[in-house]
């Protein structure tokens, strides 16, 4: 139940109705203790200023960034941490002094929850995710990442951006490659986007509500590839979000039991 001292905290994006982070976080909040909550908020790209700006304003302890607004929102902050800069790249906020501080915890979410130590990267995508995820890896140790998106001039930009951190590592692909680690970090559920003969490990952003696998996952398991799926990806940026705002431990098994309740 809401109180007049109940803290609050947002997800910023469009669209925001589909998204599992209020349960999570919500029932994260309840297992701590904190009279918290976490409300989504849908924002138009041509309002992200205004709405950035007015969660200092009305008092919110922080925010999540999501689809489309992950790129955009790191050049609205009054700072952000070295990560998120290099990435150029904020799925978190902090409201601190009247100040948003950004940082990302996509990237560094899935870095650690595989090896991707001298593999071979297929990355789908180029929004602010993708970002986030080619950085994370390529600093994980991984030795390439080829991007593979419908949006060329976009991709171009990631891998220029890339090139830069990471000299001779990064370069746009047509989908023929064979990679040993694919990471979908596009909205795409319902198809597998491309094929996995010889891929060891599949990284999928997307999930679906009622928990069921996405056709990447889906296709990944069949073949036997180690797996990280949109649910745990979920959890794993999640907790570290809840730490920054809190400065407590995130209760994981909290977040994953609420994210297959069907409460």
């Amino acid at each position: 139940m809401l109180t007049g001292a109940t803290r609050l905290v947002g997800l910023v994006g469009n669209p925001v109705s589909g998204s599992l982070s209020p349960r999570m976080q919500n029932a994260a909040f309840a297992a701590r203790g904190l009279d918290w909550a976490y409300v989504p908020l849908c924002v138009e790209a041509s309002a992200l200023g205004a709405a950035v700006r007015g969660l200092a304003a009305l008092g919110f302890a922080g925010a999540n960034v999501t689809g489309p607004h992950k790129a955009a929102v790191a050049h609205l902050c009054d700072e952000v941490d070295s990560f998120a800069e290099r990435a150029e790249s904020v799925n978190t906020l902090v409201v601190r002094e009247g100040r948003l501080l950004g940082s990302s915890t996509d990237g560094l979410a899935v870095a650690g929850a595989v090896d991707p130590s001298g593999k071979c990267v297929h990355l789908l995508g180029a929004g602010g995710s993708a970002r986030a995820v080619a950085t994370a890896l390529l600093d994980a140790g991984a030795a390439s990442v080829t991007v593979v998106s419908r949006r060329q001039e976009a991709a171009e930009a990631l891998v220029q951006q890339l090139g830069e951190l990471f000299p001779g590592r990064a370069a746009v692909g047509d989908g023929q490659s064979r990679p040993d680690l694919v990471v979908n970090a596009t909205p795409v559920r319902d198809d597998a986007p491309v094929e996995l003969e010889g891929v060891e490990i599949v990284i999928d952003f997307p999930y679906n509500v009622d928990g069921s696998p996405t056709a990447l996952v889906a296709a990944a398991r069949e073949r036997g590839c180690e797996v990280v799926d949109g649910l745990e990806v979920l959890v794993r940026q999640g907790a570290a979000s809840f730490e920054r705002w809190t400065g407590l431990p995130a209760p994981l098994d909290v977040m994953r039991a609420a994210l297959t309740s069907r409460s």
